[in-house]
């Protein structure tokens, strides 16, 4: 069993908001067409598997701004969290563990686990 570790709360939000925003920009990318720009629908077959794409109308400037701020969000979380101060209290493998543990402290969204 892993050893409880006291989080400070304000890293438990940041590794929550985290989680949120992931499954956030995930779920968009999932319903955005697969190219950034408009593309036409192309075939491959002379690789090592077929690669097939429909038409690709790209994104809106609506679009491409909400996944541009999700993504900066991203980053922003990550280099809180893994920047912590709590994080300098701790080395080698209990560093891991409570790292680990912090990841999974409030569930991970279904999203993710995907």
């Amino acid at each position: 069993m892993a050893k409880p570790y006291d989080f400070p709360s304000d890293l438990l939000a940041g590794q929550e908001e985290l989680h949120q925003v992931r499954a956030e920009l995930s779920a968009l990318l999932k319903r955005l067409p697969w190219s950034v720009v408009p593309l036409d629908a192309f075939s491959d077959d002379n690789g090592w598997r077929k690669v097939e794409r429909p038409a690709s109308p790209g994104w809106t400037q609506d679009e491409q701004a909400e996944v541009e701020k999700l993504r900066h969000r991203e980053h922003e979380l990550a280099v809180f969290v893994s920047g912590h101060r709590f994080w300098s209290d701790l080395t080698g493998p209990e560093r891991v563990d409570a790292r680990t543990e912090l990841k999974h402290a409030h569930g991970t969204p279904a999203e993710e686990k995907n």
